[in-house]
Order: C-alpha cells, then structure tokens, then sequence
C-alpha cells in the first residue's frame, strides 16, 4: 500500500491511495481515549481525533473518539468494546457488528493511573510484541521519551487491539506502523475465525 508520510505536526493522518483504502469497508472500529485531562477540558485531546479520521478513511466504521477518565473506567470501556466482562468471561450479549480494530491512546505511561496495557494484556488471545516494538522504534526517531510507552498489542477473537500513547505525535508514528500492517492483520484474524 503506498502512503504519502505526514510529518508528526501535521494536521490529520497519512494521505492513503484511495485505490487501496477501503478495506475497513464493512468493519468497525473503536478509538478509546484515556485522558482525565481531556475529559474533564483541561487538555484538548489531539490523538483521538485523528486516530478515528484516520480509521474512517480506511473504510471502517468509527464512531468517536470516546474520551474516558484514566484508570478503572478505561478498563471497563476496553472490557465492554471487547465483549467480555471483568474477568475476561464473554457477555452473553454481544454487539451486533464485532469490532475489528481497537485502538487505545494514553494511559500508557509510568503514572500511578496509566494502567491500559496491564486492563488490555489480560484480554488478550495473543500477544503482537514485534507491532510494540516498531512503534518504539518509530518513536525514537522522533523523541527519547517514546521508550516509556508500555503498549500491548494483539488479538483478542477477531479484533486487533492496540495500545497507542496519547500524543498527538504518538498517534502519527502509529499510524504511518500501522497502516501498511492492517490489511495482512485484518486477513490473518479473519481467516483464523472462519
């Protein structure tokens, strides 16, 4: 897939070939936000946003960005976006159209409430740990500070599941790992679920 690279200041996402685009067509996503800050006015979430455009774009569908408080409520926001309960144990009502990308933004950091990769690791079929480590090495290319995200990624049934930092520049170098990697992702859990 060719994408036009975006600068990490830039306003919005990679520009894709629209010929490639649309395979999220027919698939949903979700962008969670963990962000007090965000939420309560203090700080203008600025990864969110682009994450969801940046999935819409691809053709899935997105609603949101949904912005939550740090801590237990994201927990229950990524439990619920992947149907199961506390415990991992599948909900006996499950959403109509099952989310095939979750992306998650903040919470990954060394603060005391920056806990989403220990409420998503748990959740987790398996682990992706080479998309981890390009998305460090992509952020080192751009800041020091990028080794102290602590991210999971991987699948839980048919969704991906990604944990992003919550910056702005930190959404861009995951988009320009990501996008190139969804369609071969998307393929592999798809055909693993039939």
């Amino acid at each position: 897939m060719r994408t036009v690279e975006a600068p990490r200041d830039a306003a919005g996402p990679t520009v894709t070939d629209p010929a490639r685009s649309p395979f999220g067509r027919g698939r949903s996503a979700a962008v969670l936000v963990s962000s007090t800050h965000a939420l309560t006015g203090q700080k203008p979430d600025l990864a969110g946003p682009v994450l969801a455009e940046w999935l819409r774009a691809l053709g899935y569908a997105c609603a949101g960005p949904r912005v939550l408080d740090d801590g237990p409520p994201m927990r229950t926001a990524i439990e619920l976006a992947l149907g199961v309960d506390s415990s991992g144990v599948p909900l006996s009502t499950v959403p109509e159209a099952p989310l095939r990308v979750l992306v998650t933004c903040g919470g990954t950091g060394l603060g005391p409430l920056h806990r989403v990769p220990e409420y998503t690791a748990p959740l987790l079929d398996v682990q992706a740990p080479g998309i981890m480590h390009a998305l460090w090495r992509r952020g080192l290319e751009n800041t020091e500070h990028a080794v102290l995200s602590r991210g999971v990624a991987g699948v839980r049934g048919s969704t991906f599941v990604v944990n992003l930092p919550g910056s702005k520049g930190g959404a861009m170098d995951g988009i320009a790992v990501l996008e190139p990697l969804l369609p071969n992702i998307q393929t592999q859990i798809e055909d693993a679920c039939e």
